[in-house]
């Protein structure tokens, strides 16, 4: 076995973590195997894993039927260029995506990461007006609080304010901001989008928006009323309508997707994370037969995109039987019965000196503190109940695989709220 006091070592020297500085600050636990929902972790024994890997595992690790899946590509071929080729696994996961998601969306662009499913979104919304003779329509209308991925386009609708990409407000394109969506539904906001979307209309491509839940730009719930909203304006003044749900689908709000709380159907659709249920990176971008034509109809009628590890075949293998997986047990009720012990176990965080907001929807317990997180306390607080979260700014939550037993469960919670006394 390596030296873990090596390797931490190497890591401190060479390795730079995500959204910290180099050499880092925090030296990073060392997990040296995962199964189930726990991580195995040098010098901690095992820990829960409250986060799913940031939200992509939701079948925990070590899963046998997606060892299975792996195993068996790879016997067959663990890559090949997209480009002129085609195979198996990426038709088949093209062709499970189109019947599982909202109609009319038809066609599958495959993409590397979150992110990159972002950009592909919005370079299909400006070629399309381009396309149609409409090239003044370059902008992009959210709402603030949201948070869609770390590349150039998806930082411009992330919120430029307090986000984490507040760094280049003055650089990255000027996009259109709505206020926050508030929790409940409220005539006045409505009117503001409406409002909003049809003064700037002339210049918008696309509104794009988290549905009902927003991420990493604050964990933060609306009403679904809001996505019918910004669907009506969006057909009554010619936009676009995107939504990302990276973080939101395949079940995590208690709904396949998170649209269809509001049975509201958008242009372009954003999955990923739990698409290969945490194993290897992949995300799609969905579009309907309108944007596809629109855009075969311009003066380039390609979409200019291909990355070299497009349609991937080990991780489109794992992607279908990961979505073959969920869909193959009743995974709204493992859902609900998390939802249920997440409201259950964080009830009495709502009584904590610092403790500004405690809520749940689906598999997402968030604790909302009126302070930042103290970062190496939490992870001490954490990790001394056995479990490993990772809280930001002023939250502290929990996206637990859809396996995790009640007991684990109850385990995440105390762990949250030890987080929250101590951080």
């Amino acid at each position: 076995m390596p030296d873990p006091a090596e390797l931490l070592d190497l890591d401190r020297r060479h390795v730079w973590h995500p959204y910290g500085p180099m050499p880092g600050r925090q030296e990073p636990l060392l997990v040296e195997s995962a199964s189930g929902v726990r991580l195995r972790v040098a010098g901690a024994g095992e820990l829960v894993d409250g986060m799913s890997s940031w939200w992509s595992a939701i079948h925990g690790y070590n899963h046998p039927v997606l060892n299975a899946a792996a195993r068996g590509q790879l016997d067959r071929m663990s890559h090949v260029m997209f480009g002129g080729l085609t195979h198996e696994p990426a038709v088949r996961l093209a062709a499970k995506l189109v019947e599982i998601t909202p109609e009319p969306l038809q066609h599958v662009f495959l993409a590397d990461s979150g992110s990159v499913s972002v950009e592909v979104a919005v370079k299909m919304c400006l070629q399309y007006w381009r396309s149609v003779g409409r090239p003044a329509k370059q902008r992009l209308l959210t709402w603030r609080g949201g948070y869609h991925g770390d590349t150039w386009q998806p930082m411009s609708v992330c919120d430029p304010e307090g986000g984490m990409h507040d760094l280049w407000s003055g650089v990255l394109p000027r996009q259109v901001f709505a206020d926050a969506p508030p929790a409940g539904y409220e005539q006045g906001y409505a009117d503001h989008l409406h409002d909003l979307i049809g003064r700037h209309a002339h210049e918008l491509a696309a509104v794009i928006v988290e549905p009902v839940v927003q991420g990493a730009g604050g964990m933060r719930f609306h009403s679904p009323a809001y996505l019918r909203v910004l669907r009506e304006a969006c057909d009554a003044h010619g936009v676009l309508l995107v939504l990302d749900e990276i973080a939101t689908g395949f079940g995590r709000t208690g709904r396949l997707f998170a649209a269809e709380h509001a049975g509201v159907s958008p242009d372009v659709m954003c999955v990923g994370k739990a698409l290969t249920g945490g194993y290897l990176t992949m995300a799609a971008t969905l579009c309907t037969p309108r944007v596809a034509e629109g855009i075969a109809r311009g003066e380039v009628p390609v979409l200019a995109h291909g990355p070299t590890f497009m349609g991937n075949p080990l991780a489109a293998a794992v992607a279908c039987a990961s979505v073959d997986l969920l869909l193959g047990q009743d995974w709204a009720k493992q859902v609900s019965r998390l939802e249920t012990a997440l409201v259950d176990g964080l009830s009495g965080a709502a009584e904590l000196p610092g403790v500004r907001d405690v809520r749940v929807l689906g598999a997402i317990g968030v604790v909302q503190l009126d302070h930042e997180v103290d970062m190496a306390e939490a992870t001490r607080a954490a990790v001394r109940e056995g479990v490993w979260l990772r809280p930001f700014r002023d939250l502290v939550y929990t996206m637990p695989p859809y396996i995790t037993g009640d007991e684990d469960v109850a385990r995440i919670c105390r762990a949250v709220c030890a987080v929250a006394r101590k951080a």
